[in-house]
This record gives C-alpha cells, sequence and structure tokens, in this order.
C-alpha cells in the first residue's frame, strides 16, 4: 500500500463523492498519496423506492469491489449499511460526524409550522414519513427519490411545497443555505448513524486498518454510530426501516465530583405508518461509552416492550 496510491472506492454521486474528498484530503494532509474509484452500484441504476430496492443497496457495489481487491477502502453513508458485519471486511474507521440533524427545505422561506395543512412534503424515508405524520399539522407526505439536486429541484418547480433532506448531506454538497429550517431532533429524530460515515477495508489489510484508524477515526461518533446501530440490529429493522435513533457524548459527574464522559441515547420507533393513525415509541438511557453498543439493545428492548415487534421481519 505504502508503493501505491491507496484506492478509494465510492459511488458516481455528487454527495458520494464529496463524502470521499474528505476522506482522501484527510489522508493526502497526512502525506499518503490517493485515487479515487468511482463504481456504479445498483441503487444508482433503479429510481425504485429504497424499501422495494432492499437494504444495502448501495453498498453491496463497492463491497464487491473491495473484496475482489480493485479497491484498498470504500467509504459508505453510515446509515446506508446493512447491520449484520460483512465476512471479510472490517470497519476501520468513523470520522468526524457532520450534524446529524433532519433539514427542511421549504417554498417561499417557510418553516414545517408555516406550511398550510395540505401542502405536499416530498421524502423517501419512512421514518420521516411517520414523524411529520405525527406531527398533526396536516400535511400530505409523498415518497419520493432521486439525488440532492432531484429533490430540491420539485420544490423549485413547484411540485412539492418542500422536501425534508439530512442536513449533512446538503451541508457536504455546499447547499446549506437553502435550508428554511434545521428541524429539532424532538420532532423529527434522525437515522441511526445520520451524517457519518462508515470506511470499510479489508480485514486482512492491517495496514490500511491501522493507517485508517490513526489518521481518519473519531471515537466519539464511533461510539455514539454504535449505539445507536444497536437499537437498528436488535429490532432487526433495515436501513428504511421507521427508526430513529440519536447518541451523543456528554459530560457528566461521577460519584466523587470528577468530570467523566457518557454517553446519552434517544430511540424512536414508529408503528402504523401506512395508515392513518402513527404511533410514535420512545425510549433513552445514558451509559459508559464502551457499553455503546449493551446501551442500543437496552434502548431497543425497551421499545420492543412499548409494541415495536411489529417492525421485526
Amino acid at each position: 500500500m505504502t508503493d501505491s496510491p491507496i484506492r478509494i472506492g465510492t459511488r458516481g454521486s455528487k454527495l458520494a463523492v464529496a463524502q470521499t474528498q474528505t476522506i482522501a484530503d484527510m489522508l493526502t494532509d497526512a502525506g499518503h498519496e490517493v485515487e479515487i474509484v468511482t463504481v456504479t452500484t445498483p441503487g444508482d441504476r433503479s429510481s425504485a423506492p429504497i424499501a422495494e430496492i432492499g437494504v444495502g443497496v448501495f453498498t453491496s457495489a463497492l463491497r464487491e469491489a473491495l473484496l475482489a481487491k480493485e479497491i484498498d477502502v470504500a467509504i459508505h453513508s453510515y446509515k446506508d449499511l446493512p447491520t449484520a458485519p460483512e465476512p471479510g471486511l472490517v470497519l476501520a474507521a468513523v470520522p468526524p460526524r457532520e450534524d446529524p440533524r433532519d433539514a427542511l427545505i421549504a417554498r417561499d422561506g417557510l418553516t414545517l409550522g408555516e406550511l398550510p395543512p395540505g401542502s405536499v412534503v416530498g421524502t423517501g424515508s419512512p421514518r420521516r414519513i411517520a414523524q411529520l405524520k405525527a406531527l398533526g399539522l396536516g400535511l400530505t407526505v409523498v415518497p419520493i427519490r432521486g439525488n440532492i439536486d432531484t429533490r430540491i429541484g420539485k420544490v423549485t418547480s413547484g411540485e412539492l411545497d418542500a422536501v425534508v433532506l439530512a442536513r449533512a448531506g446538503l451541508a457536504r454538497v455546499g447547499r446549506v443555505d437553502e435550508i428554511t429550517e434545521t428541524l429539532d431532533p424532538l420532532q423529527m429524530l434522525p437515522a441511526p448513524a445520520q451524517g457519518a460515515l462508515a470506511v470499510e477495508t479489508r480485514v486482512e489489510d492491517v495496514e490500511s486498518e491501522r493507517l485508517l484508524r490513526s489518521v481518519v477515526d473519531h471515537e466519539a461518533t464511533r461510539v455514539a454510530a454504535k449505539a445507536e446501530r444497536a437499537v437498528l440490529a436488535t429490532l432487526e429493522a433495515g436501513c428504511s426501516a421507521p427508526v430513529g435513533a440519536l447518541a451523543d457524548v456528554v459530560e457528566d459527574l461521577d460519584s466523587e465530583g470528577r468530570v467523566v464522559d457518557r454517553l446519552s441515547l434517544r430511540g424512536i420507533a414508529a408503528t402504523g405508518v401506512d395508515g392513518d393513525s402513527v404511533d410514535i415509541l420512545k425510549a433513552s438511557a445514558i451509559a459508559e461509552p464502551k457499553d455503546a453498543d449493551e446501551l442500543g439493545r437496552g434502548v431497543a428492548a425497551e421499545l420492543l416492550d412499548l409494541g415495536a415487534g411489529a417492525l421485526s421481519s
């Protein structure tokens, strides 16, 4: 690896390339030569809703290229990764996270509360659909696909009154100025690991793993994303399920008055998304950062007790 450029695989979308460039820049700044390799995925070739085309549709081709040694590193939106580990691959690094919140882009600069009843809001996420319905604002929520430009274009053309997107994606492609409201997680809890990237390499490529861990990895983001994804895995729900989770490393005082880090986690699961009556189940807990996985499983167990079992399949 030291004698040739590090080949970083990415999807070809503007957002994916922008995400990959942030990792490439970190490696370049550390003195390493890199090469970005574009890989076309089945998700890029389909216009069907994510729920129909399946979990991991944007990651499978990148992982295949990695296992085939066509690339050395694969960069994914962490929230798109299946929760089950991929044999032969290792999560080498999770870089510092962008703002994980969702964002509204609406006509006439309107906020969510200012949209008149009956306004048409587009999103491709059952999680967002459920939470929008649960707010009781009388909005008409419709499913959409497409890249950021396509989705925003539906608002500027007048086809939709608003769209809800991940703020992180808008930041990475330089379009945060178009956000009319960044949504409070109390209104709209993000998807597990939203705003975070996952950097994978081959298990056998110990040199790459060590390099990525030392140059790219951000421990607070890694443990937060781990806890959030443990919620998803325990609920046996895919990345397109109506599940939200958000963890933060916060300062606390121990029994002797010393400042220590804790990991705070909130989770939600929605039922009745396809009907008129949406029920948002909520749970939260706090633990040591080293217990991130157990924390996530505990919050999921509470959601299951509340009735989230209908999500499992």
